[in-house]
């Protein structure tokens, strides 16, 4: 008879099948069991109908990746530890050296430092192109480019840009387009059918989603995704994605698979909230500009209109709102405001600072409100031609009361007179 320790771990007895309940469960592992040789030297690491070892994947992270597909409307997904991880692998999968990408001014601030720090070195090169102007990324396309990175939203700045029209002509010149989806987390449009009745399958090659943001929902998880419908694609960032050792782990899985069934009703509830602080603030003469997609008065809302109107008509955005601040079509809980050049930078901060419900902290799509000032000069090449001279400060709009929001920003806003 085997001793305590020994039956302790081959214990014999195995619960039974059939448990059910609301969510997945929690699978944690490194070493994977085969139940003989054969089956191990079988199996494919690559192929998702079985499991060979946790790096590459358990019950709990296919689920979140099938999950994320149906989210986005792709049909293969990667996980990884960070968004900014996300947009990566995309290089290192994609580009060699000799090549180019082209980034718009107003893409993810990690981004550049990414290529400038790290893949300049391995003599892979990059332009920056004006988001809002079609023909400069048209002249800016030459034999080697291999990439083009998208962006809807803009960071920081929320200009919406003319997708359907740098969609199509990135696919006329046979460069790969990959799309930054955070902003419309697959809820606000979908990334691989932009405009679903009027232009069906006009799509991104690739999309990378910040699941730290309304994915995640608690402010509490970092993790990204990478998905795509090209199954070549997916195979060469999946290679890569297996060589660098990228991983997720089970539990934070578990944070975004118990987050993701009420997703859909938190992105309403901070789009509706920040199309009332938007508006508000629009009435205060502290703010020169207010930047909401859905503004109509803000850069590029005649793009999101049609990209997320169509969308709402498509059936992606179930239950958009629609009301006098832009009309049917989903807009993430982000806004910013355009403070006026006369107040110093001092003041700008004083301001942020005397905000009580505002908490001052990077990301977004949590529960708290969140605002950050920043030195757009810094960011850009230039000073965009479309945004107001001040200082820029951006609202993460939580799930707080609308009207206590509201008056939080009233009693800062005195700060400034």
């Amino acid at each position: 008879m085997a001793q305590l320790p020994t039956t302790l771990i081959h214990h014999p007895y195995a619960p039974p099948q059939g448990f059910e309940a609301p969510q997945p469960g929690v699978f944690k592992a490194s070493t994977v069991f085969f139940p003989t040789v054969a089956a191990m030297r079988q199996r494919d690491w690559k192929n998702r109908s079985a499991y060979t070892y946790g790096l590459h994947g358990t019950p709990t992270t296919y689920v979140l990746e099938q999950r994320l597909c149906t989210l986005e409307g792709g049909l293969h997904c990667l996980l990884l530890p960070s968004g900014l991880a996300a947009l990566a692998l995309v290089a290192l999968s994609l580009l060699k050296a000799g090549d180019e990408v082209l980034l718009p001014d107003n893409a993810y601030g990690n981004n550049k430092p990414l290529f400038d720090a790290e893949f300049t070195h391995w003599g892979i090169t990059y332009q920056i192109y004006d988001p809002m102007d079609v023909a400069d990324l048209q002249a800016r396309i030459s034999e080697r480019t291999r990439l083009v990175w998208l962006e809807a939203a803009g960071s920081v700045t929320l200009e919406f840009p003319d997708l359907p029209a740098m969609v199509r002509l990135c696919k006329a010149r046979g460069v790969l387009t990959a799309l930054d989806n955070t902003w419309g987390a697959g809820l606000a449009f979908a990334p691989f059918d932009l405009l679903p009745t009027q232009e069906p399958g006009l799509g991104v090659d690739i999309s990378a989603h910040a699941l730290t943001k309304y994915p995640s929902g608690g402010g509490d998880v970092l993790m990204g995704s990478v998905i795509t419908r090209s199954p070549n694609l997916h195979q060469q960032l999946q290679a890569t994605h297996m060589r660098l050792g990228f991983n997720v782990a089970a539990n934070d899985a578990e944070a975004v698979l118990r987050a993701l069934p009420s997703m859909a009703l938190r992105y309403a509830a901070h789009d509706a909230a920040a199309r009332t602080l938007a508006q508000w603030c629009t009435q205060q003469p502290q703010f020169v500009q207010v930047l909401h997609p859905a503004l109509p008065t803000s850069p590029g809302h005649a793009h999101w209109r049609v990209v997320c109107q169509s969308a709402a008509v498509g059936g992606q955005a179930d239950g958009a709102n629609s009301d006098a601040n832009g009309g049917a079509g989903r807009a993430a809980g982000l806004f910013s405001v355009v403070i006026a050049p006369e107040y110093s930078q001092r003041q700008v901060d004083a301001f942020c600072e005397s905000l009580q419900l505002f908490r001052i902290g990077w990301s977004w799509g949590g529960p708290v409100s969140l605002v950050v000032p920043y030195k757009l000069a810094s960011m850009r090449t230039r000073w965009p031609a479309h945004i107001s001279r001040g200082t820029v400060v951006r609202f993460a709009i939580g799930l707080e009361s609308v009207a206590d929001l509201q008056a939080d920003l009233a009693q800062a806003l005195r700060t400034l007179q």
